[in-house]
């Protein structure tokens, strides 16, 4: 079943009110068309920061997530032990220049539509993604976002950083366990609550709301959606690179691999 944005926003409007309800948004592939790293991965690049080292080691681990020999949380650990050492305040400001140069016009229209229409109601909106904060909080400050759940580096009492990601790694069912705790802490109910993401990996928190809303979704989320009965939003606007969105699973390595060949 799929439904129409104007129509999933009509929907909201006529929700009930309050903080009690949750609106949760996933951020690559449905809040922003593409991967958000891609940008700090080709940056990198451009700037002579990332060694060859770096380059083939990501690009290794991103082929053997995709063949299935390999977590996630191993992936994050992987590409965060190459900025070891580097300042998380510095990369914060990477993350801020590179989200207004890059990342700003590929934002959905129609889904910056449905975080404001969730704010109009008084809906507990949180970005909920498997991202790092340098990606994900940039996109929440400019939507108004004020709760960010998702992957942190791991840092020291400096600031700098270990080259290890804060555990758990928020992913899968972790991601919906995240959600889960954060509602019990925050009085929000989630047989009430909406969830927006696109990804296979996504089905456990979908299935733990009320009003699932797969956006977009890839072949395992869309063939759930169908088999369920939930709405499914096909949103367009900001152009694709290639003419198609970069993949979660091989986004960082896709974008190094194509900043090395075009520079």
């Amino acid at each position: 079943m799929t439904a129409a944005p104007r129509d999933l926003i009509a929907e909201v409007a006529q929700t009930e009110p309050g903080a009690r309800i949750g609106a949760f948004f996933d951020l690559d592939g449905t809040l922003v068309s593409g991967f958000t790293a891609t940008a700090h991965a080709g940056d990198r690049v451009r700037r002579r920061q990332a060694r060859a080292g770096e380059v083939l080691g990501v690009l290794e681990a991103a082929v053997r997530y995709r063949l299935g020999r390999m977590q996630f949380e191993r992936l994050m650990v992987r590409a965060a032990g190459y900025l070891r050492g580097e300042s998380l305040a510095d990369l914060n400001e990477v993350g801020a220049r590179l989200f207004a140069d890059h990342i700003t016009g590929r934002i959905y229209p129609d889904m910056h539509d449905l975080v404001r229409a969730h704010q109009q109601r008084g809906h507990h909106v949180v970005l909920s993604s498997s991202a790092l904060t340098i990606h994900a909080e940039p996109v929440a400050g400019f939507l108004g976002i004020g709760q960010v759940l998702c992957n942190r580096f791991e840092i020291d009492e400096r600031g700098i950083l270990t080259g290890d990601v804060v555990k758990p790694v928020i992913w899968g069912h972790q991601k919906a366990a995240t959600v889960q705790r954060f509602c019990a802490e925050n009085g929000i109910d989630l047989d009430c609550s909406f969830f927006y993401a696109d990804g296979d990996e996504d089905a456990a928190l979908m299935s733990m709301v009320g009003r699932p809303r797969p956006v977009n979704p890839r072949a395992g989320l869309a063939a759930l959606a169908a088999e369920r009965g939930w709405p499914v939003l096909r949103v367009s606007g900001p152009t694709r690179a290639g003419g198609r969105s970069v993949r979660r699973a091989a986004g960082f390595g896709v974008a190094v691999l194509r900043a090395v060949l075009t520079r």
